[in-house]
């Protein structure tokens, strides 16, 4: 069995240059998913959709929903695009299954 000799030309050695060029990877945007106020969802549903789709103790999520009362709305996490789509319409057919009128959005991060 021969083999074939290295050297240029041979296994493993290529004549032509590779040069590297090394791309800045960029972080995908973020996006905030926000529930708003409205006069008619109980209070307690929306501490219990904070602990459920957004993992929140009982004590964050009354605070978060407290905000949410008083200031009109509030940010309860910044997800990537995907996880953000998908929270929004999980909290959303929730509240209409229970209907109840909860609104939640998403707007991408600044």
């Amino acid at each position: 069995m021969a083999s074939t000799p290295a050297g240029p030309g041979g296994p493993g050695n290529d004549a032509s240059v590779l040069t590297k060029t090394k791309s800045k990877t960029q972080r995908p945007p973020m996006y905030k998913v926000m529930l708003l106020n409205d006069d008619y969802t109980p209070m307690e549903f929306v501490v219990h959709v904070l602990e459920r789709f957004f993992g929140m103790s009982h004590a964050q999520a009354f605070d978060i929903m407290l905000t949410v009362h008083k200031k009109g709305l509030a940010v309860v996490g910044v997800f990537s695009f995907e996880v953000a789509e998908t929270k929004v319409a999980q909290v959303m057919d929730f509240a209409r299954r229970h209907q109840h009128p909860l609104q939640c959005t998403m707007e991408k991060e600044e």
